[in-house]
């Protein structure tokens, strides 16, 4: 049985959508190119039909694998991919949100994908040096010239979100929310709600937090990027596991799992929010889609709230050096 549909600007998509980073970054060793297209068509085949990429991705790897993969399948689904981050050389991250990298970037995009034309278009990090007017009416620009259909922005806040939307229609707005990282909720959804932007949620189930996927002795390696993460260190992460027993404890009462829950939960904040869960395996693809088939009563949902407030999860998201780079509202300290 196909997805509930929900409204991403021109679109209509699976109410939750599928992020492919973890296909080819950022969380430990990729999985090989067979396994990622077999998680790939498995998304489609289950009503996924919202994918979320990026050039950052495994340096355009993830780009290249969806075009290899679905270019037959094109039809299937409604496409999102980023600009305004780049790997240099020495392989350190460069925010350019200059209208000459973006269309740079653009093209190798549309290149790497293998189609003509990308549904959504996002500037994944505002380049503070570079106006966002001038950006965004770039992307504005690539739309009228025919090479994306939309613009969205991600990890930006309030203001600049209504500096953007008056240069350009803004589609949807990407940032991070979970029920351990609220941010959103300050400022952010409710000018999505206003402005009738799109709220794309990305790690929803807290980059495998709330799945219940880490013990007390969790350990990354080098390139995993949740070994640099505040809330995954130390003292911050044993503060933290103990919120999990009693969202255990609500997960058995509302008949779900973890990841059904945290997944439920973002799904209730409003129609115009979708999340996109990531993961390399096809039991979690499996388990995810089935979170939307569950409605959390009034007080399930108020059981949440009360035990993930702000200020019960420890740790900021990010370290300060990848926390300068976002313009998202933050709670106070």
């Amino acid at each position: 049985m196909p997805m509930k549909t929900r409204a991403l600007g021109p679109f209509q998509v699976s109410e939750i959508g599928f992020g492919c980073m973890s296909l080819s970054h950022a969380y430990g060793a990729p999985p090989d190119p067979e396994t990622g297209a077999a998680v790939l068509h498995r998304a489609l085949d289950l009503g996924y039909t919202f994918l979320d990429t990026a050039a950052l991705y495994g340096d355009g790897a993830n780009e290249t694998l969806i075009g290899r993969t679905l270019k037959a399948r094109r039809d299937a689904f409604t496409l999102a991919s980023k600009c305004g981050i780049r790997l240099t050389e020495d392989g350190r991250r460069e925010i350019d949100g200059r209208p000459s990298a973006i269309r740079a970037v653009c093209e190798d995009s549309l290149r790497r994908l293998q189609v003509e034309v990308i549904d959504l278009y996002y500037l994944h990090r505002w380049d503070r040096r570079t106006p966002i007017e001038d950006s965004v009416g770039t992307l504005g620009d690539l739309v009228r010239e025919g090479k994306i259909r939309s613009v969205g922005l991600s990890e930006v806040g309030a203001q600049t979100l209504r500096r953007a939307h008056r240069e350009y229609p803004i589609t949807a707005l990407q940032s991070e929310y979970s029920l351990w990282t609220r941010n959103p909720e300050i400022a952010v959804l409710e000018a999505c709600r206003e402005l009738g932007v799109a709220f794309v949620a990305f790690s929803p189930l807290g980059r495998g937090f709330l799945a219940g996927a880490f013990g007390a002795d969790a350990s990354f390696p080098k390139h995993d990027i949740r070994a640099s993460m505040p809330r995954f260190q130390g003292e911050n992460l044993a503060a933290n596991l103990r919120l999990l027993a009693q969202f255990r404890e609500i997960a058995s009462d509302a008949g779900c799992t973890l990841a059904q829950l945290a997944l439920a939960w973002v799904l209730a904040r409003g129609p115009h929010v979708i999340p996109i869960p990531g993961t390399a395996r096809l039991d979690h693809l499996e388990e995810n889609a089935e979170a939307a088939d569950v409605t959390l009563a009034p007080e399930v949902l108020a059981r949440l709230d009360a035990l993930f407030t702000p200020e019960a999860v420890r740790g900021p998201r990010y370290a300060a050096a990848a926390q300068s780079t976002v313009d998202t509202e933050e709670f106070p300290a």
